[in-house]
């Protein structure tokens, strides 16, 4: 059974969903394919959305034998995130046919694709790591100081809480001690020794 993803950014009445279902569904009736569809309304900059996510589930429980999508950035506009599901897809023996650029990862064709595409991924990583090294390294001849100060320039006051509560909790209180303060013996709650 194949899986088609149909997603829309925006609503009904500025993106007719039907631009996308129309070709998928043809394209399976042709083929002589089962199918379900998988249609939501999002932005496809968020890595986890409904329809998606209920894809994906199907797919680690081996219900589908390919994912049809009518265009790649239906799926996704990252082009990591992209890699990221192509990848399961194919540890799971899943197909990807992508409708207008013709990719298909059941052909050697596609799986051409599929490997330089990854190769201009790690190539785009590659570069932005170079160029945040060359501009560290421009810095660091200018003088100027990288990372986080040295010493603490916040100087408000802060109010105890948090860890150094659940901390506390668990040390010795110093009011068991018995502090000696002057001549008279007194407790103090909160004092805790550290």
């Amino acid at each position: 059974m194949k899986a088609l993803y149909i997603r829309n950014s925006t609503n009904e009445e500025r993106q007719n969903p039907q631009t996308q279902i129309n070709p998928l569904v043809d394209r399976c009736k042709r083929e002589g394919w089962d199918y379900q569809i998988f249609q939501e309304f999002a932005s496809g900059s968020k890595e986890s959305r409904p329809e998606l996510d209920k894809m994906m589930q199907g797919i680690r429980e081996g219900k589908f034998d390919a994912v049809v999508v009518w265009r790649l950035d239906r799926l996704g506009r990252s082009l990591k995130h992209l890699l990221q599901m192509i990848e399961e897809f194919k540890k799971k023996g899943v197909a990807f046919i992508s409708l207008m650029e013709g990719f298909d990862t059941s052909t050697a064709q596609g799986e051409l694709f599929f490997h330089i595409a990854g190769s201009f991924a790690q190539f785009e990583r590659r570069l932005i790591q170079e160029r945040i090294n060359a501009g560290l390294d421009r810095a660091k001849i200018e003088g100027k100081q990288l990372g986080r100060p040295k010493g603490s320039i916040d100087k408000k006051v802060r109010r105890k809480s948090g860890y150094w509560n659940r901390w506390s909790k668990n040390t010795t209180p110093r009011n068991s001690l018995f502090i000696n303060k002057g001549n008279n013996s007194t407790k103090q709650s909160g004092d805790y020794l550290v």
